[in-house]
């Protein structure tokens, strides 16, 4: 992977659009940083690591690269344009003007701009969501607003217009790096800020070893067990998501003019975990909708309930993770692979599987095999994440800080591996030695 990174740096076009990128990432993490009118970012943080440490918002923090617990200006970070999108998707397989709309170039730019008006829709419900919990939970203890709890409807929508503004901004940084940088923008931006939590949690690691809660050498074997148990998160990670399934196919011989074409072997291949990181995306999307509505009304009975029985320490909410994990694992493939276009596609280009039949019998044999394989990925997305949940649930709270690390590992990785297959793509269009040399 170093070595693609060199190579391309060597091509100056690839070097200006690295460039590019990593002045999106500098501009991002900036805005992370600038302070919002009327919020106090350093009693809010307090107030995020005292009681939000297995609650969904940690899982929002981290997507927002601790933004979140700031209250900064990118708070709200790629949330409600990933809502959006996963919406925009539901619709595009439910209704069939959108999915024929979505196999133009004019219906995609449509969606495009239908997505940017629905994010700022999201992000005006979701901001007015924040400021409100924030403003509910300040006291003249806590303090998370400036003016405690005497902040009034012009404060919520100063405040309300710079988050949606934030989220508007990383909108808008994303799609620049999907076209003048290297990458997926929203991958990027991701991967940006849940880097930036690394110091942090190092730092979190080393007062676990050096608290006084354990011994010495508890600590220390606490430790290095943590450590371990993240370089095996990492290589199984790698290992699955660069693992796939390859079916062969072989092509008939066929004259054309005085040339005969055909009659080689080929293999169609099928990614182990073809949905990537999505699946537990739209099940942390959906799982978190009953926390975001009890933002809106702290005090309530219905805040209580949240509370109790569906934190993310708690056996039902763990339960019901897992099961949307594996639903949208199977659902992402069956909006994102066609087994019908695939096996007219073979066919039309005069291949067969071996001892499988041309058309309905190919693709009933890729729908069997794409059926076994998702399964796989989908028990592999839940041991990445509902694992470091259930440890959290069984350790009652104590490892808090794990509870979506096994998530994060994903987002990270997946991302480093896919922009490394865009670079070695592209440098092989630009130098047919590339990355080999």
């Amino acid at each position: 992977m170093f070595q693609t990174f060199r190579n391309a740096w060597r091509i100056p076009e690839l070097r200006k659009k690295i460039l590019f990128t990593i002045i999106v990432i500098i501009l991002y993490r900036l805005g992370s940083n600038i302070p919002v009118p009327f919020v106090n970012g350093e009693a809010i943080n307090a107030w995020f690591s005292a009681t939000s440490g297995s609650s969904i918002l940690s899982y929002f923090n981290i997507l927002s690269g601790s933004a979140l617990s700031y209250g900064t200006l990118f708070a709200l970070s790629v949330s409600p344009y990933i809502t959006a999108s996963i919406v925009l998707q539901l619709l595009c397989v439910a209704i069939p003007a959108l999915e024929r709309m979505s196999k133009e170039e004019n219906g995609r730019q449509k969606i495009t701009a239908i997505t940017r008006v629905l994010t700022v829709i999201l992000a005006i419900v979701t901001a007015y969501g924040y400021a409100m919990m924030l403003k509910n939970n300040s006291s003249e203890t806590q303090k998370l607003l400036i003016n405690g709890v005497d902040t009034g409807a012009w404060e919520i929508i100063i405040m309300m217009v710079c988050y949606c503004a934030g989220a508007a901004i990383i909108m808008w940084l994303a799609e620049k790096i999907n076209e003048h940088g290297i990458g997926n923008g929203i991958s990027i931006i991701l991967f940006a800020g849940i880097i930036s939590r690394v110091p942090v949690l190092v730092n979190g690691l080393w007062g676990m070893i050096t608290s006084n809660a354990y011994p010495l050498a508890v600590g220390i074997l606490l430790g290095v067990v943590s450590v371990l148990i993240t370089l095996g998160m990492i290589l199984l990670i790698v290992w699955v998501t660069n693992s796939e399934r390859r079916i062969p196919i072989q092509y008939a011989k066929r004259t054309v003019g005085r040339k005969m074409y055909g009659g080689q072997s080929s293999h169609l291949p099928l990614k182990l975990n073809m949905s990537g990181v999505m699946p537990i995306i739209f099940a942390n999307s959906l799982v978190a909708i009953p926390a975001t509505i009890a933002t809106f009304f702290p005090n309530s009975w219905f805040a209580g309930v949240v509370d109790t029985w569906f934190d993310t320490d708690t056996w039902i909410y763990i339960v019901v993770d897992i099961a949307l994990i594996i639903a949208f694992s199977y659902f992402y493939i069956l909006i994102s692979f066609n087994p019908v276009e695939v096996a007219n596609n073979i066919k039309d280009n005069g291949g067969a599987i071996p001892g499988i039949r041309p058309g309905k019998p190919t693709s009933d044999y890729i729908t069997k095999v794409l059926n076994r394989i998702t399964l796989i990925g989908a028990v592999f997305l839940v041991v990445v994440a509902a694992l470091p949940l259930i440890i959290n649930a069984v350790s009652g709270g104590r490892f808090a800080g794990l509870a979506f690390g096994g998530t994060s590992l994903l987002i990270v990785i997946g991302v480093a591996l896919e922009t490394a297959r865009e670079l070695e793509s592209q440098i092989t269009m630009r130098n047919y030695k590339g990355f080999l040399d």
